[in-house]
């Protein structure tokens, strides 16, 4: 892992098209802006699992309901 080390107003970039910028930092947080395109998508750790976790019980729940109307 790569750690950095920036200030407030201050950026990183990755690649050609994204940059991140430190907007603020205030006792525990720190607040980011990160520009890039829209082809590109963007999501908190925490709320990127949970999209992950229901997407697995979608396809577990369809495959259950498959093997539920096969066996009529």
């Amino acid at each position: 892992m790569l750690v950095l080390t920036r200030k407030n107003g201050e950026s990183i970039t990755i690649g050609d098209d994204i940059e991140i910028t430190v907007i603020s930092s205030k006792n525990d947080q720190v607040k980011i802006g990160i520009k890039a395109p829209k082809s590109i998508e963007v999501f908190r750790k925490e709320i990127l699992e949970q999209i992950q976790s229901e997407n697995e019980q979608a396809s577990k729940d369809i495959s259950s309901m498959m093997d539920f109307i096969k066996n009529k």
